[in-house]
């Protein structure tokens, strides 16, 4: 009579003493069931007691940090599907590129794992998978991480995981890769010289020449010169109020619509929205174009988003796009060094290659080199965050040092 009362132990088929929730099953694997701060029931299952009794301990764990009992069974593309829910403030063409990046990239294989499971391991090399194996640029990867880092992150607020693991990855990435990448830089005071002067003489291009040298002489972005308008610009004060960009993309899930069309968006920060003086050669370009197109019958005939009456428009009276002003450029390129090469000079000056970006940078480089306060080419430039400024302008002025002291070395040899 002495055990009558006492609770009976729970032991498996190897009389090993369970505890409190463990059981084992008919066909000999173990369980371990517990109540949820919700009041739910849960439970998991493992081949060996051993095994479940780690489990036990990271499931004690995670109660302790408050992370969701759920979190074992979301995959990484459930967290992204309930991020895109809830992403707000962006622009929709870069959301409409953070959904393309996800979709091509991270949901195939990597955005299948269980987000309880994702090491800094895991996202390592899954990066390392994307830069050897399927040889994508730092800058795509660069964006993949931009998306992937921003849901984990949502994971870590939302309590299904302690840590981001995405953290500093691609910092090491870039370290241990060591990619090559060419900086952008504008061209040289005799390759102005060349484009500008080749545009104005050739026929055949001489209707390119305005918006070059537009983005020559003002540093704008390819968005913001082909979304001016002629209300835009002050002739006479000498002025152009840069407001709003114009945008061509993808509309991949956009209100049920679907393929490439522009809108107009407003500046992204505060010190997009700006104005920028005109220079004299400026002035002039904006005038040829409008008596070529006074001329010829050219007229804007084309409405986006309530703008209307763009500057820049071709031939059918709508608007520009990057994509044909970048192929326009490789034409110019290729025929203006063709005519160069036929003179046959000594040390000929030629174009290299270059796009419409590159000539923002060549509007940065003549005001580096004409000694710009690096706040006012801030300004002009449009940059919210100095920095951004201050590395263009590193490297130009380390360009131009080095130049410097090339022209010295040969004055002390002279001597």
């Amino acid at each position: 009579m002495a055990g009558k009362g006492r609770a009976t132990k729970r032991k498996d088929k190897d009389r090993i003493v369970l505890r409190t929730g463990e059981g084992q099953r008919p066909n000999g694997t173990y369980e371990y069931r517990w109540t949820d701060k919700k009041g739910k029931r849960c439970r998991v299952y493992a081949k060996t007691l051993e095994i479940l009794r780690e489990k036990e301990e990271e499931i004690q764990r995670d109660q302790c940090d408050g992370i969701k009992v759920e979190a074992r069974y979301v995959t990484l593309n459930d967290l992204y599907e309930l991020w895109k829910q809830l992403k707000r403030g962006l622009k929709d063409n870069t959301f409409q590129n953070y959904q393309y990046m996800y979709n091509m990239f991270v949901r195939p294989e990597f955005g299948k794992m269980r987000v309880s499971s994702l090491k800094k391991s895991d996202v390592k090399r899954f990066y390392n998978t994307l830069a050897d194996e399927r040889i994508l640029s730092v800058s795509t990867i660069d964006s993949i991480h931009t998306v992937l880092h921003q849901v984990l992150d949502m994971a870590v607020d939302d309590a299904y995981l302690r840590v981001n693991p995405s953290n500093n990855v691609l910092k090491e990435l870039k370290l241990s890769h060591i990619f090559k990448t060419e900086k952008r830089r504008g061209l040289t005071k005799p390759e102005q010289e060349l484009l500008l002067d080749f545009l104005q003489r050739n026929h055949t291009y001489n209707h390119w020449y305005p918006i070059i040298a537009v983005m020559i002489g003002t540093g704008l972005r390819v968005g913001e010169i082909t979304g001016l308008r002629w209300c835009d610009i002050d002739l006479e004060e000498g002025v152009i109020d840069v407001n709003h960009t114009l945008v061509y993309y993808d509309h991949r899930e956009t209100d049920g619509k679907k393929g490439c069309y522009f809108n107009i968006n407003t500046p992204k920060t505060k010190a997009g929205k700006r104005q920028v003086p005109m220079l004299d050669f400026v002035r002039e370009a904006f005038i040829k174009e409008r008596e070529y197109q006074e001329a010829n019958g050219i007229s804007c005939n084309v409405t986006i988003d309530g703008y209307t009456d763009f500057i820049f428009i071709n031939r059918f009276g709508n608007t520009q796009q990057q994509g044909t002003l970048n192929k326009a450029i490789r034409r110019i390129i290729r025929d203006c060094n063709d005519e160069v090469l036929m003179r046959n000079e000594e040390n000929p000056v030629l174009l290299p290659h270059f796009s419409c970006h590159s000539l923002r940078h060549t509007f940065t480089t003549r005001m580096c080199e004409a000694g710009v306060n690096v706040k006012v080419i801030q300004d002009a430039l449009g940059h919210s965050d100095i920095s951004t400024t201050l590395n263009i302008y590193a490297d130009v002025t380390k360009e131009l040092k080095k130049d410097e002291f090339i022209g010295l070395d040969e004055y002390f040899k002279a001597l």
